[in-house]
């Protein structure tokens, strides 16, 4: 069964993943919830936040203590990228997907670049509709504008998020597929562009 690997504040964002691991069950898929508040101690979190602060080689205890949020979210950056990337080299998710406005997607996007192309990645973002590089970096994420902020559940975000779900889900069920089938022969790539 594909697994999809959802990351995210689950303290302040608690509501919003809750329907989302719902949804994707739903779905057919399986979960792992990985926490990415800096304080949270949240019982959806199959990765707890402390866990994603000690995968950026960091001290849990003294990073809260400082209570420096541009600080903590770069350490969480650094350590869901590492969570992720080792989750994924081992097979057990199959395509993440993150939730938020300008806070959670910066959290979220060094962890999506962590992940090879190819890889489902789809951030939900209130930042879809700007300046995206500094979320894409030079991987596939697949971005999808939220339309109104992450904050609750209400007749539209269930429509947009209904749509990651969905969307997530047929990614990584297809991608769990493709591991599966029998490799053929790689031939050599070479890269050409003529971006600029």
């Amino acid at each position: 069964m594909a697994t999809v690997a959802l990351l995210g504040t689950l303290d302040t964002k608690g509501e919003e993943y809750a329907w989302l691991l719902d949804r994707l069950h739903g779905l057919g898929v399986a979960t792992l919830a990985i926490d990415t508040g800096s304080f949270s101690t949240s019982e959806l979190a199959d990765v707890s936040s402390e866990a994603v602060i000690a995968a950026a080689g960091v001290d849990v205890a003294a990073v809260r203590q400082r209570r420096d949020r541009g600080e903590m979210m770069g350490v969480m950056g650094a350590g869901a990228a590492v969570v992720v990337r080792d989750l994924a080299e081992s097979g057990r998710i199959h395509g993440l997907l993150a939730i938020g406005g300008s806070g959670g997607s910066s959290v979220a996007a060094p962890a999506m670049q962590a992940l090879p192309v190819g890889f489902p990645k789809l951030l939900v973002s209130t930042m879809a509709s700007g300046d995206v590089k500094p979320y894409v970096g030079e991987v596939d994420t697949t971005l999808m504008y939220s339309v109104v902020d992450v904050a609750g559940i209400n007749s539209i975000s269930a429509k947009v998020l209904g749509n990651a779900c969905a969307a997530i889900a047929g990614m990584a069920q297809a991608y769990e597929a493709q591991l599966a089938a029998p490799q053929g022969e790689h031939k050599p790539l070479i890269g050409v562009t003529m971006f600029g």
